[in-house]
């Protein structure tokens, strides 16, 4: 599908050029560490990412200790990517920490940040956080929390469009996307970096829990593997899809 440039041609290709050069790199040079800065500046971008109401339920535990990164080896399956990292970063959902995370949403709408107290945006972030997230969010031993939203969104949708709230299965979805988003942030400012990644989505979750010590309510979304990458390392050529295929125009 060729589109051509418009405004600006030069970011374009340059952006183009990064997402062209990285690829999933399965074995690094181990003579060549990674920086620590340049996983900083990564991480520092990772978190600029755009997540779903700003609520950044994630974490990134950012493993630069070579002995536990070789105790993860296996709990990655022996991946090469594992053996041969500089660093290994775990990209965490953290759907446990919502009220916090709303919390903290309001208090930056206070009224302290220059906004006067009866701003109408302030209102509705006040209700945004207050009231939907709670409801978007809780959950309870019964299921009660997920009939009320299923039920709710039902009656609703009966007369207008509404956001089809659901139960952990939808939250789930809702916080691993975000967090995905997050970690190909990460990797491409990597790539810009001129480091190469391998997102690694082969591992044994609940030994890699153990091991980092990860909170209960953490769910592993991906493990990106950083170190600069060899030809071997790039298992082929890159192939994809047909563009007729994956995309439609309506």
């Amino acid at each position: 599908m060729d589109v051509p440039l418009t405004d600006n041609p030069l970011k374009y290709n340059f952006f183009e050029s990064i997402v062209n050069a990285r690829r999933s790199v399965r074995k690094f040079d181990p003579g060549v560490p990674v920086p620590d800065d340049a996983v900083r500046r990564a991480l520092d971008l990772a978190a600029l990412s755009p997540n779903s109401s700003n609520m950044q339920l994630w974490h990134f535990t950012w493993v630069r200790d070579a002995g536990l990164r070789q105790r993860m080896v296996p709990v990655c399956m022996g991946q090469n990517a594992a053996k041969t990292a500089s660093h290994l970063v775990v990209f965490q959902t953290r759907g446990d920490l919502w009220r916090r995370h709303a919390r903290w949403n309001l208090e930056q709408a206070d009224p302290g940040s220059g906004r006067p107290a009866d701003d109408r945006r302030l209102k509705l972030m006040r209700k945004y956080y207050a009231v939907l997230m709670p409801l978007a969010y809780r959950n309870d031993p019964f299921g009660l929390s997920t009939l009320v939203r299923r039920l709710g969104s039902f009656l609703l949708g009966l007369s207008r469009p509404v956001m089809r709230l659901g139960g952990r299965g939808w939250q789930r979805v809702i916080l691993h996307k975000s967090c995905a988003i997050a970690a190909q942030t990460f990797m491409l400012a990597l790539q810009a970096e001129g480091y190469d990644t391998c997102p690694m989505e082969g591992f044994d979750a609940v030994r890699l829990k153990r091991l980092l010590r990860l909170p209960r309510g953490a769910e592993v979304c991906m493990i990106v593997a950083v170190g600069k990458g060899t030809p071997a390392g790039v298992y082929g050529e890159r192939k994809r899809l047909p563009m007729e295929e994956v995309v439609t125009v309506v």
